[in-house]
């Protein structure tokens, strides 16, 4: 092939700025009319398809102790944990049959940094202009101050029944996962105190034994020497080496203050005990019912049951097992507060209606636009395929 004949054909196959203008004068009718169309296709899948939406607006309040529901950390926490549980709850078939959809979009990440927007005390924009005058705005500008939650749904009911039934899972999911932390925590305190106390009150009593032994050969030795009572010159320590030179009373004397510490101790490790015992036993009720629900403020009121039972059955003056049933009734409580007064909600839920009309028209538009493209190309690139096969 000459070098004429390869200039030829690469200007055939070059797309000239005037072909361009010719297929547009040619086609422009077919594009508008597909452009049309798809537009209204858009339109109709819009209404058919589109969901309404509801937002739903949760205060965090500031409790007692002046401390808020959620702080940046904890909510952090939370939006990693919620999605994993409403999974968990999916696979055991215990999520609502009308809120099965809902539960599987809260199974995404996604859908809680897109759905629920924290609302902070202080903006970006604000930090900026404000942090020349003063470090305290670094803590408002991570303070949550509300939690803005949406859900849609194909109905304007739907939606507000949907993102009620987000803020709802939130407060009770987070109750949840609070308890089963908790539960955690004193399942693991069990298992390693238990077995780290017992040896603690093996060894003491070894050792009240010996003390014992020593205090019983003092006072056989005082029986022999019966003038070695002479009062001591110094204070010695009874446990140093010169203290066998202390008279025999004073040795006595420090001997039995040994073993009444000794003693004191065993009391102490046996009573911790006994509060181990009651934790257990605390736990073999608490832990069947952590399986049975995934709703936190049923579970926190359940577990606070099983607490004033246990409480009926202490003894007078077992202060150990008290302390450590009023620290888990202070828990329970704290838990069940933060998650329903906590967070509330001041107003109802209001629904803006139908969103994204404008996004599925210009979806339409430009997908029949392009498509139409398509055709009338391959029509023009068949018809100088012909063409060129005939000559």
């Amino acid at each position: 092939m000459t070098l004429q004949e390869l200039s030829a054909q690469s200007n055939e196959s070059e797309i000239s700025l005037l072909d361009i203008v010719n297929f547009l004068q040619e086609s422009w009718k077919k594009l508008a009319i597909s452009a049309i169309i798809g537009a209204i296709l858009g339109i109709s899948g819009w209404f058919v398809l589109g969901n309404y939406s509801a937002d739903y607006v949760l205060l965090n309040n500031n409790n007692n102790n002046n401390s808020y529901t959620l702080d940046l950390v904890s909510w952090k926490i939370l939006q990693k944990s919620l999605p994993n549980l409403a999974d968990q709850i999916i696979d055991e078939n215990k999520a609502p049959e009308n809120l099965l959809s809902l539960y599987k979009e809260m199974s995404s990440d996604r859908w809680w940094q897109k759905n629920v927007v924290p609302t902070y005390a202080l903006s970006k924009a604000d930090t900026k202009d404000l942090a020349g005058i003063s470090k305290d705005l670094d803590a408002a500008s991570t303070t949550i101050i509300n939690l803005t939650l949406t859900a849609t749904g194909p109905s304007k009911e739907q939606s507000i029944e949907n993102v009620r039934a987000a803020a709802k899972f939130l407060r009770t999911g987070s109750a949840y996962l609070q308890l089963r932390s908790m539960l955690n925590s004193y399942e693991s305190l069990t298992m390693s105190t238990d077995a780290d106390v017992r040896q603690k009150i093996t060894s003491t009593q070894i050792e009240i034994g010996y003390q014992q032994e020593r205090a019983r050969q003092l006072e056989e030795l005082h029986k022999r020497f019966p003038g070695g009572n002479a009062p001591a010159q110094q204070v010695v320590d009874a446990q140093d080496s010169s203290a066998k030179y202390l008279p025999l009373q004073t040795q006595i004397i420090a001997a039995n203050n040994d073993i009444n510490t000794s003693k004191e101790a065993l009391s102490r490790l046996q009573r911790r005990l006994d509060q181990i015992a009651l934790i257990k036993e605390f736990l073999q009720l608490a832990l069947p019912l952590q399986d049975q629900t995934f709703d936190g403020l049923t579970l926190d009121q359940q577990l606070l049951d099983i607490e004033a039972v246990l409480r009926k059955k202490l003894t007078k003056n077992d202060s150990n097992s008290e302390q450590f049933l009023n620290d888990l009734h202070a828990r329970l409580l704290d838990i069940q507060v933060r998650f329903t007064n906590g967070l509330e909600a001041n107003t109802a839920p209001t629904s803006s209606g139908k969103k994204g009309v404008i996004k599925a028209t210009s979806g339409g538009f430009a997908l029949a636009l392009f498509l139409m493209l398509l055709v009338l190309l391959g029509q023009k690139v068949w018809q100088s395929i012909k063409s060129r096969s005939t000559m």
